[in-house]
């Protein structure tokens, strides 16, 4: 297995403060990615000697069962066998969910009425030519349910902190009925609640790593309300890695969005971390006309990216000769 110049989280602050922090011109490492419950049939790609780690999404449902009754056994069973494997685990911490009977959050937020029914409803683009699907985020502008998210943030870092290579929060898209919509979102409201979130984060979590997901935000485009780059700022400032729930090269949307930043912070971020998830495997490259290489991929996250690591579904072909 090769090694990775990964920056633990002092080194990257005490690079920040030099101004000497750079990324290393070699290939990101390759991880793959997976749900809670599914490791198990996923964790054989673990015994290849290309496979760094693994990343594994826990919905919020999963690690808390009632008001602070906090429940980690899984996240145990799984890190017990990551380390048994001698490979590295990401947990990423899902608050937002893509299929209209997924409301996976604690059952208290969705019935209390201090949390104001804890979820709202959204449409997500599944991928390439596929037509829109309906879904969940939680309402974490409410500062009740907020409030509620980072404790959850401060129970992991207790538990996991130096432990798990690192967490991740999710990707910063949401797609709301802004006309329909009952809660009090703003624009402002939500940049200002994930901005609140991952700084309660990186106070948490002291040694592994804090990556935030970013592709788009709601009511921007091309940073039209600094939003974008107000996160790429306080990251590389805050030694906070950044990254992505899709790689496809050269994207139009991306292009306007999230990529010029990764471009631009590619050697003052701790650590980027990407993914090619399934809806990834749906786009073509427009010179070919056909579906992007793991080769392609893996350039462009490279070279352009500036990404220390792939999270690869286990749908890549590349993965399944």
């Amino acid at each position: 297995m090769s090694q990775h110049p990964f920056r633990s989280g002092a080194l990257a602050f005490a690079l920040i403060a030099t101004g000497s922090l750079a990324h290393a011109a070699q290939a990101p490492a390759d991880y793959i990615y997976t749900s809670a419950g599914d490791f198990a049939e996923h964790q054989h790609y673990l015994a290849r000697a290309d496979i760094e780690g693994v990343q594994i999404v826990y919905n919020w449902k999963q690690l808390e069962r009632g008001q602070g009754e906090y429940d980690f056994s899984r996240i145990d069973a799984d890190l017990k066998q990551v380390e048994r494997l001698h490979k590295k685990l990401f947990i990423q911490i899902q608050d937002r969910f893509f299929e209209p009977g997924a409301r996976n959050i604690p059952a208290y937020l969705l019935t209390d009425p201090a949390f104001g029914g804890g979820l709202v409803a959204q449409i997500d683009n599944p991928g390439e030519n596929k037509p829109p699907a309906s879904g969940w985020a939680t309402q974490q502008w409410n500062p009740e349910v907020r409030a509620r998210f980072q404790k959850l943030l401060q129970a992991l870092a207790a538990r996991y902190d130096g432990r798990i290579q690192g967490i991740n929060l999710p990707e910063t898209a949401i797609d709301i009925d802004y006309k329909r919509d009952k809660t009090s979102f703003t624009c402002d409201k939500y940049f200002a609640a994930e901005m609140e979130n991952l700084a309660a984060a990186r106070h948490a979590f002291k040694q592994s790593h804090v990556v935030q997901y970013v592709n788009f935000w709601p009511c921007e485009w091309n940073n039209d309300h600094d939003y974008m780059g107000r996160l790429f700022e306080y990251a590389a400032k805050h030694g906070v890695g950044l990254g992505g729930p899709d790689i496809v090269p050269y994207k139009k949307g991306q292009m306007k969005n999230a990529y010029p930043f990764f471009h631009r912070y590619r050697e003052q971020l701790s650590l980027v971390a990407m993914a090619v998830q399934e809806p990834t495997l749906t786009y073509n490259n427009d010179k070919t006309g056909k579906p992007f290489t793991r080769e392609e991929f893996s350039a462009f996250a490279q070279d352009y990216l500036g990404a220390d690591i792939i999270f690869w579904t286990v749908s890549a072909p590349w993965l399944n000769p």
